[in-house]
């Protein structure tokens, strides 16, 4: 098997690709965010490609589907440490080959990347865990991104947000960006509808 694996984590991604390959299992060639799978798969032949769902340029799961048009027909599956069965769900959903948690053991993982290339499609749903409740994620947020979600429920653009926090614009994306991980929000308005969902006004 010949594996693209893109993931920004560096010991991770050398640690599994290094295992694999003592087990004689796969060649890798791995990439630390989207935009250098991509241009990977324009330049050579993968028999599968693992995405990570939170290195730069994902974008949630649109980054799985940009991956998914330039593989061109080749399967695409998604790795991640968040072990949310929504979240598996909608990328299964959305066309990825499988869903693997970065829990797995590697010979898991190899036998999983096995079932993919043959074109099954993998997905532990006895490992994942059913979404939290709204209130829980919002636990998860520092006080300024609350302080930003907040702006956004009031439908402030990130300049409004920016001048009542007196930062720059550019540190208030950065925020919106890092909040809508954490929520697994798809933009900044599913964002506003978990947080008020979570009770936020």
């Amino acid at each position: 098997m010949r594996i693209l694996f893109a993931d920004d984590h560096d010991l991770l991604r050398e640690s599994v690709a290094a295992m694999a390959a003592a087990e004689g299992a796969a060649d890798f060639v791995t990439v630390s965010d989207l935009e250098a799978a991509l241009h990977a798969l324009q330049s050579d032949a993968f028999d599968l490609v693992l995405l990570d769902y939170q290195m730069p340029g994902m974008n949630g799961l649109e980054g799985l589907q940009r991956a998914i048009v330039a593989a061109k027909g080749v399967p695409v599956a998604v790795i991640s440490g968040t072990t949310r069965r929504a979240l598996a769900e909608e990328a299964l959903s959305r066309g990825a080959a499988g869903f693997v948690p970065k829990t797995l053991g590697v010979k898991a993982m190899i036998a999983a990347m096995q079932v993919m290339v043959e074109g099954g499609q993998f997905a532990p749903l006895s490992m994942l865990e059913e979404s939290p409740p709204a209130g829980a994620l919002l636990e998860e947020l520092t006080r300024r991104e609350m302080d930003v979600l907040r702006g956004i429920c009031q439908g402030k653009s990130n300049k409004e947000i920016a001048r009542d926090l007196e930062v720059q614009e550019v540190t208030i994306k950065l925020h919106v960006k890092t909040l809508t991980r954490k929520l697994g929000a798809r933009n900044r308005t599913h964002a506003a509808m978990i947080a008020r969902s979570a009770g936020m006004p």
